[in-house]
């Protein structure tokens, strides 16, 4: 089993720990890894804003207990029809009145960095819309610390605390922090297709 690995928190929350299990040769069931996450994707451009990148599958996964951590291979935003990806989300907290983004930081920079670093995940953002998206998938979120505000496209907005729960399927949405603390939630994504 291998030892916590060293890594640094993209906001003031400590790096999620992650454990995988799988069988050994024998077939006994067995820890495989116990560290922090191989993939903690910070984006400059929206400081504070990280994903961490626990687990994706694709397609029906086979269960051997042998697969090779998918994670060494890298991110991307969702998953395809029957895959799954799990993460952590890290929300900046609620921007102070006349904040400015980095220097040189522009809408079309901002999402080319989020597909470069979450391959995809800039495609189905919304120019008109900051923030404003939709995925081929359903997502099952929970807030794990903090608050957070989700909006739906005709402006409704419905305001979550620590513990509660959503089922995202597969509308447009987008989410507000409404706290000036960060706000850390989780997801699992699972890739459908739209009818």
């Amino acid at each position: 089993m291998s030892q916590p690995a060293a890594a640094q928190a993209p906001s003031d929350l400590p790096p999620p720990k992650r454990v995988v299990t799988g069988r050994d040769a024998a077939g006994k069931s067995v820890f495989r890894s116990f560290d922090v996450t191989p993939r903690i994707v910070e984006i400059d451009s929206n400081p504070g804003l990280a994903f961490h990148e626990m687990y994706i599958t694709e397609g029906v996964p086979q269960l051997t207990g042998q697969e090779p951590d998918p994670m060494l291979k890298g991110t991307i935003a969702f998953p395809g029809p029957g895959g799954t990806m799990f993460r952590l989300i890290s929300y900046p907290g609620r921007r102070p009145e006349g904040y400015k983004p980095p220097a040189g930081v522009t809408l079309e920079s901002a999402l080319k960095e989020l597909n470069d670093k979450v391959p995809g995940m800039g495609d189905v953002m919304e120019r008109g819309a900051p923030g404003m998206h939709t995925s081929d998938t359903i997502d099952y979120g929970i807030v794990v610390r903090g608050e957070m505000t989700l909006e739906l496209d005709d402006g409704q907005k419905i305001h979550l605390r620590q513990g509660d729960c959503i089922v995202q399927n597969g509308t447009r949405h987008r989410w507000r922090n409404p706290l000036t603390e960060p706000c850390l939630m989780a997801f699992v994504s699972i890739g459908g297709k739209r009818a």
